[in-house]
């Protein structure tokens, strides 16, 4: 049985019809109304709120008059001071107790544990209040022949703080350095201890350096809560940034213009801070993200490169 096979030749077929061009697509941005009437909103609050202040018996002069004043500066640097070294405190004590709370002694965890639940149960004022009043309970500091002396000498106001504030913080710092551990894979530990390191050299080489991506976002604002935070030994006599406004606005006779004069103070350092922890925070990001998060100033370009072109899609 044959079958004809007929094959059709390209050339013999009839061209169809030519294909016809597209017409472009003109991009129309969306249009966002919330967006316009939320800022308007937002705006008209900010409006009103800056309106009353104006209105009010307030003598804005006198916050450019003070603000270079050599007690606030000096108000300043104390406050800094103090910030920094009761973090070093809270820094330092928080990791040693996140490691006992993972210990396996239950000795020393429970130790860890009763002191972290001491100092985050009490409030700060009262803790700074009692490290102040302790005399009632120690008469004399004797240290043998190193040191002696009355309670009341010995705790300085400085001191008071100090401990008060470094102390306290250790107790929060050490919840956030015990869950930047256990975010660090067992694996990585058990790795670690083939290859035939130590606890220790364990815990600073392979541990420590991956729990810092974990650890530094609440330590940055811990710092900034520090900050803010030194405001209250003020109740305890330490002439911080807080006590030097308070005295001048009582001299003064501006008492109001002296709390937004240390307000003013407190918020640029809280903004210097938090820049500050923003680029700590990307630094530590290197090796979690693919790509790491702009810049405030990569940001700013990036929002006035898409205005400009969504100007020019509309034109």
């Amino acid at each position: 049985m044959s079958a004809d096979i007929h094959k059709k030749d390209p050339e013999a077929t009839p061209p169809g019809p030519a294909p016809t061009q597209a017409a472009p697509i003109k991009a129309v941005p969306v249009r966002h109304y919330g967006r316009y009437v939320s800022a308007l909103i937002a705006l008209a609050a900010l409006g009103s709120v800056v309106y009353a202040f104006s209105e009010g018996d307030i003598n804005w002069a006198f916050i450019p008059d003070y603000f270079f004043n050599d007690r606030i500066l000096s108000g300043v640097r104390e406050t800094l001071v103090l910030t920094f070294l009761s973090m070093v405190i809270g820094v330092a004590g928080g990791v040693l107790l996140a490691v006992m709370r993972l210990s396996k002694n239950p000795v020393v965890s429970s130790i860890a544990w009763f002191y972290i639940w001491f100092f985050r149960g009490t409030p700060v004022l009262v803790q700074l209040f009692v490290w102040f009043n302790l005399g009632f309970v120690f008469e004399y500091v004797n240290l043998g022949p190193f040191y002696k002396d009355e309670w009341s000498d010995f705790m300085t106001p400085f001191l008071t703080a100090l401990l008060g504030l470094g102390l306290n913080e250790a107790a929060y710092m050490a919840e956030i350095c015990r869950a930047g551990l256990l975010s660090v894979d067992e694996g990585q530990t058990e790795a670690a201890h083939a290859l035939g390191m130590s606890q220790g050299k364990t815990l600073r080489r392979i541990v420590l350096p991956q729990a810092m991506r974990v650890i530094v976002p609440p330590t940055g604002n811990e710092v900034i809560n520090m900050l803010k935070t030194t405001s209250l030994v003020a109740a305890v006599q330490y002439y911080e940034l807080f006590k030097h406004a308070q005295d001048i606005g009582m001299t003064s006779g501006a008492t109001v213009e002296a709390l937004f004069l240390a307000a003013t103070w407190y918020l640029i350092l809280t903004s210097v801070l938090s820049v500050g922890q923003y680029y700590v925070e990307r630094y530590y990001a290197r090796g979690s993200l693919r790509q790491l998060p702009q810049t405030p100033w990569q940001k700013v370009r990036a929002h006035l490169t898409s205005l400009s072109s969504r100007s020019e899609v509309t034109r």
